[in-house]
C-alpha cells in the first residue's frame, strides 16, 4: 500500500472527523448548560479522552484485556516533568520524550505479558502497574520524589531556557511561543491533539493493521494455525496503545507540572476500563463519550447535594420533593459511584467473555 492510499479517507471518515472536531473545539460553548465549562475539566476531558482512544486500539481491536495502563501515564507524567526540570518549559520536547519513554516501557511490558492471553495477560499487566506503583513510590523515590510527587524547583537548571529564555521570579509554568499551557489555551492545546489522536486512530481501525487485530481479536488460534505470526502485531497494538497513554500523562504534566505515584495506581487502569467499556468497546468515538461521562460524573454530579436537589424539585408539593430528593441524593455526591455502576450495567450487550479470556 503506497502512502497516498494508507492516507486517503471516506467520506463517512472525512465527515466523522469534521463533527468530532467542531464537538471538541466547541466545548466551552455547549458545556456551558451543563456546568461543565471550566478549563480544568475541560483539559481532563481532552486528556482522558486521548487515553481511552489510545487503550481502544489495544482492547477494543485485540481483544486483550490491560489492567496496566496506568502504568504509561505514570512514565509519561514522570518523564514531561524531567523534561521541564532538566531541559525546558515548552511542551512539545516533554511531549516527545514523554511517549519514547512510555512506548520503550511499553515494549518490555508487552514483550512479557504478551506471551499470555487471556486472564493471565490481564494479570500480568496488573503485576507490572503494581511493581511500577511501589517502585515509583518508595525505591525510585531519588527519581520520582516519593510520595511528595515531582515538582518544579526554582533551582532546576532548565538547561534551553537558561540559554534563550529570559528568567522570571517564582515557579516557571509551562508555555509554548509564550502563551501558557493554563487554561483555555491549555484546553486548546489539549483539544488539537485529542482531534489528531482521534484521526490517527480513524486510520489504525481502517488500514490493514486494524483488520488484522480484528481477526486476531475474532480467533487468534484459527490465525495461528493459517501460519500467520500474529505476536508482531499484538506487541504493536500494545506498544501503540502506550504511547497513548505516555502522551496523555504528559498532557496532565503540561497543564499541571508535577507527577505522583498514583497516576499509576491499578484504580486509575480500572478506571481506563471502564471508559472504554461504558462507551462502547471497538468503537471510535464511544471511549471518548465514556471519559467524558466518567469525569463528568467525578467532578459535577459528584457535588451536587440536597440543597441543589430541592431547588432543582421545588416545583414538586413538598411531601413529594422530599422523597424524590431522599431517594435521588443516593446517586448524586458521595453515591456518584452508584450512577456510574448503573450506567456501566446498561452496558450489558458487552460480548462475553470467551474461553480463551479475551471478548
Amino acid at each position: 500500500m503506497n502512502f497516498r492510499s494508507a492516507f486517503s479517507m471516506s467520506r463517512k471518515d472525512v465527515t466523522t472527523l469534521i463533527i468530532f472536531t467542531i464537538v471538541v473545539m466547541a466545548m466551552p460553548i455547549w458545556l456551558q448548560p451543563f456546568g461543565a465549562a471550566y478549563p480544568d475539566l475541560m483539559q481532563r476531558f481532552a486528556i482522558f479522552g486521548l487515553l481511552a482512544i489510545g487503550f481502544n486500539i489495544l482492547f477494543g481491536l485485540t481483544g486483550y484485556l490491560s489492567f496496566g495502563h496506568a502504568a504509561f501515564l505514570g512514565v509519561g507524567s514522570y518523564t514531561a516533568v524531567w523534561t521541564f526540570k532538566l531541559f525546558s518549559m515548552n511542551p512539545v520536547p516533554a511531549l516527545i520524550f514523554a511517549i519514547i519513554m512510555s512506548g520503550l516501557f511499553a515494549l518490555v511490558i508487552g514483550y512479557v505479558s504478551l506471551r499470555r492471553s487471556g486472564i493471565y495477560f490481564s494479570i500480568l499487566t496488573l503485576a507490572f502497574a503494581q511493581m511500577s506503583y511501589n517502585l515509583a513510590y518508595s525505591v525510585l523515590t531519588p527519581i520520582t520524589n516519593g510520595e511528595t510527587g515531582l515538582q518544579l524547583e526554582a533551582s532546576d537548571p532548565r538547561v534551553l531556557d537558561s540559554l534563550f529564555v529570559e528568567q522570571q521570579p517564582g515557579l516557571p509554568v509551562s508555555n509554548m511561543f509564550g502563551i501558557d499551557m493554563t487554561g483555555i489555551p491549555g484546553f486548546y492545546f489539549c483539544a488539537v491533539l485529542l482531534v489528531l489522536g482521534f484521526f490517527i486512530t480513524q486510520r489504525i481501525f481502517a488500514s490493514p493493521f486494524g483488520m488484522m487485530l480484528r481477526g486476531i481479536k475474532s480467533n487468534q488460534t484459527r490465525m495461528n494455525y493459517t501460519g500467520f505470526n500474529t505476536r508482531p502485531y499484538t506487541l504493536t497494538a500494545f506498544v501503540i496503545s502506550g504511547m497513548y497513554a505516555g502522551l496523555a500523562g504528559g498532557l496532565m504534566a503540561v497543564t499541571d507540572p508535577l507527577a505522583g505515584a498514583e497516576r499509576m495506581q491499578w484504580t486509575a487502569s480500572g478506571e481506563i476500563v471502564l471508559m472504554t467499556i461504558l462507551g462502547g468497546v471497538g468503537t471510535l468515538v464511544g471511549p471518548i463519550i465514556g471519559a467524558w461521562l466518567i469525569k463528568y460524573f467525578e467532578n459535577i454530579f459528584s457535588s451536587f447535594n440536597e440543597n441543589v436537589l430541592h431547588n432543582l424539585f421545588a416545583f414538586l408539593p413538598d411531601g413529594v420533593e422530599s422523597f424524590v430528593v431522599e431517594i435521588v441524593s443516593m446517586f448524586v455526591g458521595e453515591g456518584w459511584h452508584l450512577t456510574l455502576g448503573a450506567c456501566v450495567y446498561s452496558r450489558r450487550d458487552i460480548p462475553a467473555w470467551r474461553h480463551d479470556g479475551r471478548i
